[in-house]
């Protein structure tokens, strides 16, 4: 289906691929992803995706919206989950559609352990999360040779929905000079707290990306200390990263993509 110098995996039926779809423009999609999409019979897709991407899906394709979104209705996990299994055994090529990295905060790992366990066929294809590709398309590199030797990819929405607890703060504010927060505006008044109370400077550099790589982006620049009345001021509403660090400053050089 696609003219190319390598063959590309079957997609057998029976199985479920779960695919990556990326940040948000649909051609940071990879091409196994794109494989999938013309394959498939059944397309579950998240709620994040951007809808250019679902339309190319083979015709015939059934789509079914069945996304997970913070703040608003979705369907539980294990729903998704018992309905990829269902779907699998009816003999359908079953394409779980995420958007960023499905093993990025993405919650992949535990649909594909509830493949495993129903000894369903499954193949994991990566997708760029938002966490490089979104920032990217801010003109926010995760690292610089000149900036920092590391970066922290850190959720601030764990699992019963509040700041996480169980990583060490002093120790994560300390060792990570840029920080890559997802999910993050829910709590962000408690984050800026953790974050001051672990040593880091008021007047350090941070950045919002909401709806990064789509044409609704936007991009608010501002310090640690004025960063919960910028978001507020701003009205930013989620899906949205925050970047703390040096490599903010790096933005009005780089800031080199105009949505259309």
């Amino acid at each position: 289906m696609l003219d190319l110098p390598f063959d590309l995996p079957p997609f057998e039926a029976g199985t479920v691929w779960l695919v990556g779809a990326g940040p948000g423009d649909p051609g940071l999609l990879t091409v196994l992803a794109l494989h999938g999409l013309r394959s498939a019979d059944h397309v579950v897709c998240d709620a994040l995706v951007d809808p250019r991407i679902v339309t190319l899906a083979r015709p015939g394709a059934v789509i079914e919206a069945m996304g997970k979104r913070g703040g608003q209705a979705s369907a539980r996990q294990s729903q998704i989950t018992d309905r990829l299994v269902g779907l699998a055994r009816q003999g359908l090529r079953v394409l779980r559609l995420k958007g960023g990295d499905p093993f990025v905060f993405g919650r992949g790992p535990e649909e594909a352990l509830a493949l495993a366990d129903a000894g369903i066929g499954f193949r994991v294809v990566p997708g760029i999360t938002a966490g490089i590709g979104g920032l990217a398309y801010a003109g926010i590199p995760a690292t610089a040779r000149d900036t920092n030797a590391a970066v922290a990819f850190v959720t601030g929405h764990g699992a019963d929905g509040e700041l996480p607890e169980q990583f060490d703060w002093d120790a994560l504010a300390k060792g990570a000079p840029v920080m890559v927060f997802y999910m993050g505006l829910g709590h962000l008044d408690r984050m800026v707290a953790r974050l001051l109370g672990a040593g880091r400077r008021p007047d350090e550099l941070v950045a919002v990306v909401c709806d990064a790589a789509t044409p609704r982006q936007r991009v608010v620049e501002t310090t640690l200390a004025g960063l919960v009345a910028a978001v507020a001021a701003a009205k930013l509403t989620p899906p949205a990263l925050v970047v703390l660090g040096a490599v903010v400053g790096l933005r009005a050089r780089l800031d080199w993509w105009r949505p259309q």
